[in-house]
């Protein structure tokens, strides 16, 4: 499962603030050991009030999902983290998530991240596959 989460390039980030409605946004991201860390970056976005950083502070537990699908349904799979996200504060674990995910995508290397980095700890991954 690890491997297949490492290896995809988008996942989808599932959080619900106070209002316990459900919110999911596609991400890019890199995994460290136990930690998932994603930056709010440069593309357009219509505010920078993102609901899903509201929610991560009033409701840390959050799902990510990957998954692949083909027209042959014997390859389908898919692989969820269930975690507890937070904002990260400390400047050197900031820098270490960006040079991480610069090293991952390239367009982050012309166009560092200059938003949060949301850290968030694994507490469980599961997954399926049709295999």
């Amino acid at each position: 499962m690890r491997k297949r989460f490492a290896g995809a390039s988008v996942a989808h980030l599932a959080t619900a603030g106070e209002d316990a409605r459900p919110h999911l946004v596609p991400i890019t991201f890199v995994l460290d050991g136990d930690t998932l860390y994603f930056a709010v970056d440069a593309k357009p976005k219509r505010t920078t009030d993102l609901k899903r950083l509201k929610n991560i502070a009033v409701n840390s537990a959050v799902a990510v999902l990957v998954d692949h699908y083909e027209e042959d349904w014997s390859k389908l799979w898919w692989v969820r983290v269930d975690g507890t996200a937070r904002v990260v504060k400390d400047h050197a674990e900031v820098e270490r998530a960006l040079d991480l995910l610069a090293d991952r995508y390239r367009q982050y290397r012309s166009a560092r991240p200059d938003g949060p980095v949301v850290a968030i700890s694994i507490d469980r991954m599961s997954g399926w596959s049709s295999a």
